[in-house]
């Protein structure tokens, strides 16, 4: 069945401060309006877009209402006048939102890194309406080593005159997705990099989320098993083999405590599978089928 290309919509959010608009991207297959599909929502990580989700959703979407945020402060999503509220409880907050907007009781989620880290979250509340669980790459216990090396870049803001520039910083700052052919490279960079009004490219994100970020690191490690052993549903756990966030250790620990994540690991990537390479797609596909 033939996708469509993805429909942007917004939806209004409040914060302590006032309202915000959150962008999404819908992937429906063509002809369809969605309203009797099961419904994927994928959230990325900490810099990243809802776009990086993009070979995943074009094959889920085939059989299903593929949703794809960009959370606040990134891609087109607007920014948040305080940035101590880029943070996990706004954005769970804001996801309950758009579930809301999507008007359906029952969701999977598929979250890399961040968005794993909300989607655990909201998956551990009482009447979660996410009832099949994707993790990449994140877990309750987070390795140091893997904090410090994205804190080195969070937030640094470069700018670029040319794209190509662009497409090999990414290369550089992202080496940990694992290897990428040219296409993969660029399917990583185009969404992710912006030009603007003075013709120069920059990061598509505020760089302001760096601030409680940052904070967060200088914290005494946080142990959230509380809150991934309160969730029930079916989970799968996907984890890059040479990952610097999540421990080979803590991940099998995962796959024995609380839902009992079932645990893929990819030979050659860091800290976190792209979703790209046909292989990974694989994985969340076949998991999904499972419950659907």
């Amino acid at each position: 069945m033939k996708v469509m290309t993805p429909v942007l919509h917004e939806v209004l959010c409040a914060s302590p401060i006032g309202l915000h608009q959150l962008a999404y991207w819908e992937w429906l297959p063509e002809g369809r309006s969605g309203a009797d599909l099961p419904v994927v929502v994928c959230v990325h990580g900490l810099t990243r877009n809802a776009r990086d989700f993009d070979r995943l959703a074009q094959r889920l979407a085939t059989r299903y209402r593929v949703i794809c945020p960009d959370m606040a402060g990134r891609g087109r999503s607007q920014w948040l006048g305080d940035p101590a509220l880029y943070a996990v409880p706004q954005y769970v907050a804001d996801c309950v939102t758009l579930i809301a907007r999507l008007d359906v009781e029952r969701i999977a989620w598929v979250g890399t890194s961040m968005g794993g880290l909300i989607g655990m979250s909201l998956a551990a509340l009482g009447g979660s309406p996410i009832t099949t669980l994707v993790l990449n790459d994140i877990g309750p216990v987070i390795d140091r080593a893997g904090l410090a090396r994205i804190g080195s870049y969070v937030g640094q803001a470069p700018s670029f005159e040319r794209y190509e520039d662009c497409v090999a910083y990414t290369r550089q700052s992202t080496a940990s997705f694992g290897p990428h052919d040219d296409e993969g490279w660029d399917v990583l960079s185009r969404h992710y990099w912006v030009q603007r009004s003075d013709g120069r490219w920059y990061a598509h994100y505020d760089p302001r989320i760096a601030e409680p970020f940052k904070a967060w690191v200088g914290q005494p490690a946080l142990d959230l098993w509380s809150i991934y052993e309160a969730v029930r549903c079916p989970t799968l756990l996907v984890r890059g083999a040479q990952s610097d966030l999540l421990t080979a250790e803590v991940a099998r620990a995962m796959s024995t405590r609380g839902p009992r994540a079932r645990l893929v690991e990819f030979s050659g990537v860091g800290h976190a599978p792209s979703f790209i390479p046909t292989d990974q797609i694989d994985v969340v596909d076949h998991f999904l089928r499972e419950q659907f």
